[in-house]
């Protein structure tokens, strides 16, 4: 697969961008004041214990107090459920002690966030500290040997679990990284070395420091993104900005230098961004609506507690058949579905409303290509079947805002409803608001500001509400047009 990687830069924000065939697929954006939290550790303490929700505030030193299920005190990790690399949390199994039982109030603890605060919800924390490296995860204090699973050769994990085993680590266990397969042993120790030496700096900054106190800041969005991502399928990074391209040659040097030959720094007039469309395509991730080429398009809602993403068959009518259409439809669809999901970073329970199908061959197609584009997707998901109903559910982990709520704020005149009311409605408000001052009306002129469109409507085909008013104020009432009113907003004076 053709895939690039692009880096823009400057003194206020880092964006990167990830292309597959051509195609934005992966976005990322870190502004310098809003920097994420995810993968930092802290000196945290307790704050409030709460047995019933088995979980506990912790304070960190942010707006808000963290929040620590019971389930990230406890026991360590299952083998099993370890092996997701690609996260900064480690599962673990319930726990058999109560969260009373585990923390109490006034507690200090080391603590690493693995999810953002959101506007009405802390970060979430976790007791056991994962720190990733380039090839390895290291879980300090923690004996757990690892291998990705995203990594499916039965052969391949087991000679990297031999390779681990006879590394020894001085500070607990290690997961392979999905970038680990088919690595050797130096490369492995070299990775170890670092992230050891890196331990070591956390516990002694945490011995010294009183809570609420940072002990480790995860790297910037920009080397993290390298680090994580960029591999040998990218055929190139390109760069804008010089500082920004020295860091990540510097970067690669000590943890990828095979890789520095394919970083190139961009130096055209016109933007990286703008030069390869992002710019465009980052505008049209924030629309509710995503047109199919067929003509077909899907609308996608999100809401605070899931995603809603409806297929539409639209303008395309395809030919006679129309369990055919149906299927075409979906199958494009799907694939445009998944795309949007990685770029805007949807997370939490997305519900996908296919167009019905009868066929159960039909339907079953849909579903395969649905979990074969869900397998390029780094983040953690779970996918149902489809339902009689075509709709599929499934979860997708969320560690950080979506693209939406990261690069917009709620409508300052629709107040989040996406809607304003009609001109209908704001005309038959004027109207009541008008008869409720016939009783204190003194007799003189009135004046009607309203926005151009309720003028218009008032003149046209609200010409009766117009002409009711005249008659009940005796001709006094002028309507006068301000575009610099609100739909929904009118003003009432005397002149």
């Amino acid at each position: 697969m053709n895939k690039k990687m692009l880096v823009e830069s400057d003194p206020h924000q880092s964006r990167i961008a990830v292309l597959e065939e051509d195609q934005l697929t992966e976005l990322f954006v870190e502004r310098v004041r809003e920097r994420g939290l995810v993968g930092n550790v802290y000196q945290g303490r307790v704050t409030r214990v709460l047995p019933g929700m088995q979980a506990a505030f912790v304070d960190i030193g942010l707006e808000r107090d963290a929040f620590l299920y019971v389930s990230d005190v406890g026991e360590e990790p299952e083998s099993e459920s370890a092996e997701n690399d690609d996260t900064r949390e480690v599962a673990t199994r319930r726990s058999p002690l109560a969260i009373d039982e585990l923390l109490q109030q006034g507690q200090d603890l080391v603590v690493q966030v693995t999810k953002d605060p959101l506007p009405n919800k802390g970060a979430r924390i976790t007791a056991h500290v994962t720190l990733p490296g380039r090839y390895l995860v290291l879980l300090p204090e923690v004996h757990h040997l690892g291998v990705s699973r995203r990594i499916e050769s039965e052969e391949e994990r087991q000679r990297l679990l031999g390779l681990l085993e006879e590394i020894p680590s001085p500070t607990g266990g290690m997961i392979v990284r999905t970038v680990g397969e088919g690595k050797g042993r130096a490369e492995f120790e070299a990775d170890l070395e670092y992230l050891s030496r890196l331990w070591v700096r956390i516990q002694k900054a945490a011995k010294k420091a009183r809570p609420p106190a940072l002990l480790h800041q995860e790297l910037d969005v920009v080397l993290r993104t390298v680090r994580d991502l960029f591999s040998n399928e990218f055929e190139i990074l390109w760069v804008d900005g010089a500082e920004t391209y020295e860091r990540i040659v510097n970067f690669l040097d000590q943890v990828q230098p095979r890789l520095l030959d394919r970083v190139k720094l961009f130096g055209r007039e016109n933007s990286l961004f703008q030069n390869f469309r992002v710019d465009e395509e980052m505008e049209g991730a924030l629309r509710s609506k995503v047109w199919l080429k067929s003509g077909g398009y899907l609308v996608i809602h999100q809401t605070e507690a899931l995603v809603a993403i409806d297929v539409n068959t639209g303008r395309f009518t395809g030919g006679q058949d129309l369990e055919d259409t149906v299927l075409k439809t979906n199958l494009e669809a799907i694939k445009e579905l998944v795309r949007q999901v990685r770029l805007r970073d949807l997370g939490g329970i997305l519900v996908l409303d296919l167009i019905d199908m009868v066929e159960e061959e039909h339907r079953q197609q849909v579903f395969s290509a649905l979990e074969l584009e869900l397998a390029k997707d780094r983040a953690k998901n779970r996918v149902l079947s489809i339902s009689e109903f075509g709709l599929v559910e499934l979860t997708r982990k969320r560690t950080r805002p979506s693209l939406e709520r990261l690069l917009t704020q709620p409508c300052p005149y629709c107040k989040g409803r996406g809607r304003v009311s009609s001109s209908a409605t704001t005309c038959l408000k004027l109207r009541k608001a008008i008869l409720d001052l016939l009783e204190s009306f003194g007799g003189s002129e009135l004046l009607l500001r309203v926005h151009p469109e309720i003028s218009r409507a008032l003149q046209q085909e609200e010409r009766e509400i117009l002409d009711e008013l005249r008659e009940r104020l005796g001709g006094r009432l002028l309507v006068q047009s301000d575009s610099e009113m609100h739909h929904e907003h009118f003003d009432i004076s005397e002149i």
